[in-house]
């Protein structure tokens, strides 16, 4: 039997070339050799205020992106978190097992709500302490706890292989740890998964600022290249890229916002860095952006093409089928989970 692998991503903003490199470009590849599930999670979307037609309208179009990437449906199952209650049941069975210092010391924790328990040295005066519980009080439990559902989706599965963002790896460990935890405990049920993580073109970095990852929530339109930019629009960004000093093309890490250029040629062209760099050889800064901006171009036309081309009735039927097949697999592992519990059937 094929290893399953389980991944998926919030219907929240417009997805950028990075979200491709780093996520659904892996996935196109990953289903041919593995049992594929992908999802839209909309549990984790609520973890912040949603409008919820707005909700709605984004998680089908981000089914749509999925779908015109390359998914296919004959291969994986694509699905919408809410449509299996499992989820839910299982993510409350581990918050039992979760402990909370499991929690305050997630990196994404700690970042979006600029609580650091791990540093004790940072509550300062009694002052400044009464400030810092004031804060962490005004923090939603979701965001607290968002990492445990993460680990109910993965287990929920058996999945083997979990591809992410190098940013998303401490959370499958947390998936790792519940697993090995609830097998000591009630013995062996959960599959312990492995996270994968696409090296080359994983970090697209931000075109206003190779320094930083390129983000759909930037302050400027000029940091990403949204995968339903115009193609002009993307190759007008493309032109607009920050570079480095000098002239000569070439993929060193003292020259990232060259790096970042030539990690998205690799990522549209399925060619490697080097070949791409030695390809300029001779050539400058320019020769290598007018390159890029065509092949950014190119590779929007396709992907909207294909977006395009899909009616919100046939999404929907391709995302019920998916969820069926989901929740069969997803209903039998909760029933042996519950007799292990010791749940009354």
């Amino acid at each position: 039997m094929k290893q399953r692998i389980f991944s998926g991503i919030q219907p929240s903003g417009n997805l950028h070339i990075g979200n491709y490199g780093g996520a659904m470009k892996q996935w196109v590849q990953l289903q041919e050799s593995f049992d594929a599930l992908f999802c839209i999670v909309d549990l984790h979307a609520i973890t912040v205020a949603q409008d919820p037609e707005m909700l709605r309208k984004r998680t089908l179009e981000i089914a749509k992106m999925y779908l015109a990437a390359g998914i296919d449906p004959k291969k994986s199952a694509l699905f919408v978190q809410s449509h299996v209650r499992e989820h839910t049941e299982l993510a409350w069975i581990l918050n039992t097992l979760t402990r909370n210092g499991d929690l305050t010391k997630m990196t994404q924790f700690k970042d979006k709500s600029g609580l650091d328990f791990e540093n004790i040295e940072s509550w300062g005066t009694k002052e400044n302490l009464q400030q810092w519980k004031k804060e962490f009080n005004a923090v939603g439990v979701g965001l607290f706890d968002y990492p445990v559902l993460m680990a109910a989706d993965i287990l929920l599965y058996d999945t083997a292989v979990v591809p992410v963002g190098d940013d998303q790896v401490q959370h499958v460990e947390l998936a790792r740890t519940l697993a090995r935890r609830f097998n000591a405990r009630f013995g062996e049920t959960f599959v312990v998964p492995e996270s994968k993580v696409r090296r080359e073109g994983a970090r697209i970095m931000g075109l206003d600022n190779p320094l930083k990852k390129m983000s759909k929530s930037a302050a400027s339109e000029f940091n990403f290249i949204a995968l339903l930019d115009e193609p002009e629009k993307g190759r007008k960004k493309i032109m607009k890229a920050v570079t480095d000093s000098g002239s000569e093309v070439v993929y060193e890490d003292e020259k990232p916002a060259l790096k970042n250029l030539l990690n998205i040629f690799s990522l549209l062209e399925d060619i490697p860095v080097d070949d791409i760099a030695r390809s300029f050889v001779g050539k400058g800064y320019a020769d290598l952006k007018r390159a890029l901006s065509d092949s950014v171009a190119n590779f929007l036309t396709r992907f909207q093409h294909n977006y395009f081309a899909l009616s919100d009735e046939e999404t929907l039927r391709v995302m019920k089928a998916g969820a069926d097949r989901a929740r069969t697999i997803a209903s039998e592992k909760m029933k042996i989970v519950r007799e292990r519990m010791g749940f009354l059937s």
